[in-house]
């Protein structure tokens, strides 16, 4: 596929992309849900102190849930292993075990449903993650050169893939618990972003492969560079639908707190029939719920560009602006300061000389250059004098650009440009 004319999509393009998919609301009850688990989680604490683990469950469930939407995917996945840990046949208290009394049968029907609509949800979220994870990879190697340098990058790929799983594989044959496997996935999860920023940068664990990756576009290296960073689009999507993730993040938290101090006092307290109602419509609209998250932004990603035309990024800056015009004398220059808070911010500009009668002698110096903190000024766009240009550029560092039109070369004649 080519990538000619094409640049990484910008914030202000991604968030008219996602207008386009509005995010139903997350119904009130959520959160009247996890704050009812939390009050009966608290009432079976006054009645036994909590242990230093449920502690740091309770920490944890108190928490503001992290800003990442893969790493919150992350972490409920974390979390429906730990309560389906928990409703596991063998690890109830005994009573429900042998279901003692009717109540106690009763109890075990809602806590089987509660298992098996959980395991649904992790086997969907697993399956989610997987086709995520492969169609980004996917679609950056379909603008990769079709020959020997794709299969390098996809044998690295494998290869680390292989090396992560032994990684998990000997976590878990060490005893590692849940929280320690998930620990590992999430660093993995990051490797692979670093990874990535390698490929774009070609550096690191490919730097063996930067003299095969000519005839790689460059925009694509651009693209896979930035991606992931911190303010980078993808700061625009983590806007848009990270509340509603945070909100069933806060639930399955609420969740998993209350059914471990619930079945660790059984034989102090059991399980009320109200009680248990208020954990079954938990687990029923958390796994409704976060399934439709999962097919909503499935096919957001799915469908979400990569590449935009440098036309598209040039109107994303221009779109609420409006030209401005200047003369600048014989002798002058004209600049412009822009302040950049992050990096891989795009840069754009258009502008042209309104031309006279003496049309031939119109033209302007012009270029661009980056003025560090410490005042060290660094080139970008080398200077060359025009009758008119469009461009932009993605950000490399933050701090200052300046845009410079040069009219210092002119004795007589002024210049009227007009530029945005």
């Amino acid at each position: 596929m080519t990538t000619e004319g094409l640049v990484p999509i910008t914030r202000d393009y991604l968030a008219r992309y996602y207008d386009k998919y509005p995010l139903p609301p997350i119904p009130d009850g959520v959160t009247a849900l996890a704050a009812r688990l939390r009050a009966l989680s608290a009432e079976l604490a006054a009645a036994s102190p909590f242990s230093p683990e449920e502690e740091h469950l309770e920490q944890e469930a108190s928490v503001v849930p992290a800003h990442k939407i893969d790493e919150n995917m992350w972490k409920n996945r974390e979390q429906m292993e730990e309560i389906l840990f928990l409703l596991n046949k063998s690890r109830r208290p005994v009573a429900l075990q042998q279901k003692s009394t009717p109540e106690d049968a009763e109890i075990v029907s809602t806590l089987d449903d509660c298992e098996t609509k959980l395991k649904e949800m992790l086997k969907k979220l697993e399956q989610f993650q997987l086709k995520n994870a492969d169609n980004v990879f996917n679609t950056v190697m379909t603008y990769m050169p079709q020959d020997f340098r794709g299969t390098l990058i996809r044998q690295q790929r494998e290869r680390s893939e292989r090396n992560k799983q032994a990684e998990v594989d000997a976590v878990v044959s060490a005893g590692g618990s849940i929280h320690d496997r998930y620990a590992l996935l999430w660093k993995q999860q990051m490797d692979r972003r670093v990874q990535l920023a390698q490929l774009g940068s070609a550096t690191g664990v490919y730097k063996t492969l930067v003299r095969y990756l000519v005839g790689v576009p460059q925009v694509l290296l651009d693209f896979i560079r930035q991606i992931n960073d911190a303010n980078g689009p993808m700061e625009v999507q983590r806007e848009r639908y990270g509340p509603a993730l945070y909100t069933l993040t806060k639930l399955v938290l609420a969740v998993r707190l209350y059914l471990h101090l619930s079945l660790a006092r059984f034989g102090q307290k059991k399980i009320g029939k109200d009680d248990i109602a208020v954990l079954h419509q938990a687990v029923v609209i958390y796994t409704e719920e976060f399934g439709k998250f999962t097919t909503f932004i499935g096919e957001v990603f799915v469908n979400a560009p990569f590449f935009i035309s440098a036309e598209d990024a040039g109107a994303d800056s221009r779109k609420n602006d409006e030209y401005r015009e200047t003369i600048i004398p014989a002798g002058k220059t004209h600049e412009v300061i822009l302040s950049v808070e992050a990096v891989n911010s795009y840069i754009a500009w258009d502008f042209s000389l309104q031309q006279g009668a003496l049309s031939t002698l119109l033209d302007i110096g012009f270029h661009v250059e980056y003025i560090s903190p410490s005042r060290e000024k660094t080139l970008i766009l080398p200077y060359r004098r025009y009758e008119a240009d469009q461009g932009n550029f993605c950000t490399v560092f933050a701090g200052s650009y300046k845009l410079v039109w040069d009219n210092s070369y002119s004795t007589f004649f002024k210049k009227q440009v007009q530029f945005l």
